[in-house]
């Protein structure tokens, strides 16, 4: 078989050797902590969708309920947005520690008191759609509509357009909405690199942060993954060890409001931003604040 010279995807990356960082104060790795919220957005009926969410909850291996409320799984998704952010607001804002929100709009603009939260406490609110649903077989029209909503929305709401993007369950048109109609500072919708870059497919340069699926409290809604906090502590140390020691890395770390924001899973997460504080050489950083820096030393590549 002769290779695609045109094939999309770039599977050698940075390669052997990385670019300097160059993280502020000479830090050996940049930490960025997410908290996603989405409770409010989620597949539901009262929503107009078909069937219930089956994604990311105490149900593992949930199906989608056609045509019916399934009222277990919009209970978990309630305690999100009524228990569970405010548990994380005061996990963070007792330690004055940087957050960057991925919010759904349409979740927001349930519960107008998170924003007010969010912004108090000075966290960055970068958008992650419209919806909290899978695109990957939605149209492109619906798609861009909705993308156009959710910033419309986000202005509306927060005062101001989104600098990042997240989307989650994307479809192969997402990156190209984005970079067509978003103008971003980053675009956190990859997961290929321990480190932002750019990505030139489309007419302007994205700047890629990624994000992570391992670092993530979602292992506690899979089939394998934590079964308790001490195993999510564990990955979490383990992951900032190493990347500490090779020095010049970023380790994002992905929270939800119905799974992180539960009692014992807090308190491993409050052992770990204990933990990397007390590291002088650790920057704790904004997605943003990251996306910024990187966009100064490391600017797109001009032709």
């Amino acid at each position: 078989m002769t290779l695609d010279k045109d094939y999309p995807r770039n599977m050698s990356g940075y390669g052997r050797t990385t670019p300097t960082a160059d993280w502020p104060g000479g830090a050996r790795v940049a930490v960025q902590f997410v908290v996603n919220y989405e409770e409010g957005a989620e597949n539901c009926v009262l929503h107009g969708d078909a069937a219930s969410e089956a994604f990311l909850s105490e149900i593992v291996g949930a199906t989608p309920i056609p045509g019916q409320r399934h009222m277990n799984m919009e209970s978990i998704y309630e305690y999100g947005s009524r228990a569970g952010f405010w548990r994380l607001h005061r996990l963070f804002s007792e330690r004055q520690l940087p957050v960057t929100v991925f919010a759904v709009a349409m979740a927001l603009q349930r519960n107008p008191s998170v924003v007010a939260a969010m912004q108090e406490a000075d966290w960055e609110i970068a958008s992650h759609g419209y919806r909290w649903i899978d695109y990957q077989f939605v149209d492109e029209a619906t798609e861009r509509a909705h993308f156009l909503k959710a910033l419309e929305i986000h202005e509306q709401l927060c005062g101001e357009k989104p600098r990042g993007w997240y989307l989650g369950r994307c479809s192969p048109n997402s990156h190209r909405i984005a970079a067509e109609e978003g103008a971003f500072d980053y675009n956190a919708d990859s997961y290929a690199d321990d480190l932002p870059y750019w990505d030139y497919s489309y007419a302007e340069p994205q700047l890629m942060v990624p994000y992570t699926l391992d670092a993530n409290d979602m292992r506690f809604a899979t089939a394998q993954g934590f079964n308790s906090g001490q195993q999510f502590y564990d990955y979490l140390k383990d992951s900032f060890d190493v990347l500490r020691a090779e020095g010049g890395r970023m380790m994002s770390i992905g929270l939800h409001c119905r799974l992180a924001g539960r009692p014992g899973r807090a308190a491993a997460l409050a052992r770990f931003l204990d933990y990397v504080a007390a590291h002088d050489d650790a920057w704790l950083a904004t997605r943003l604040d990251i996306a910024r820096h990187w966009r100064n030393t490391h600017p797109a590549a001009v032709d």
